[in-house]
């Protein structure tokens, strides 16, 4: 039997390491938030510790539906108060570790759904 690979007309994360992502085949080794509508951001953040309320207001200003947070190398989870901008907007947010973002943000985007990763990637 031949099998042909999925294809997408959406943003996808294509593979992923230890310090690393690869959009649409792009490696990339900095934090980073992508949409499946095609959007990339820089996310200025190099590790877990540098996060503050201002990394997740500026997620709030996303047209999204959801936000995948991958927290690092583990799950990690940031104070509640920071989550309240989204909260107002109604916007959801997932916690998880990089990888299993990544692979989440796959399913959502390939399932047509307005969603984001917000990918924290340390070194």
């Amino acid at each position: 039997m031949k099998f042909e690979p999925d294809r997408s007309d959406v943003q996808t994360i294509t593979g992923y390491g230890p310090g690393w992502i690869a959009v649409n085949a792009e490696r990339l080794t900095h934090s980073v938030i992508i949409g499946s509508a095609g959007e990339r951001l820089d996310w200025q953040c190099p590790r877990f510790e540098d996060l503050t309320d201002a990394h997740f207001a500026r997620l709030a200003q996303l047209d999204a539906e959801v936000v995948i947070f991958g927290s690092g190398a583990r799950g990690r989870f940031v104070p509640p108060r920071w989550l309240a901008p989204l909260m107002q907007r109604h916007i959801g947010l997932e916690t998880m570790d990089t990888h299993a973002a990544c692979r989440t943000y796959n399913i959502l985007a390939g399932e047509g759904r307005k969603v984001f990763a917000a990918l924290l990637l340390e070194q």
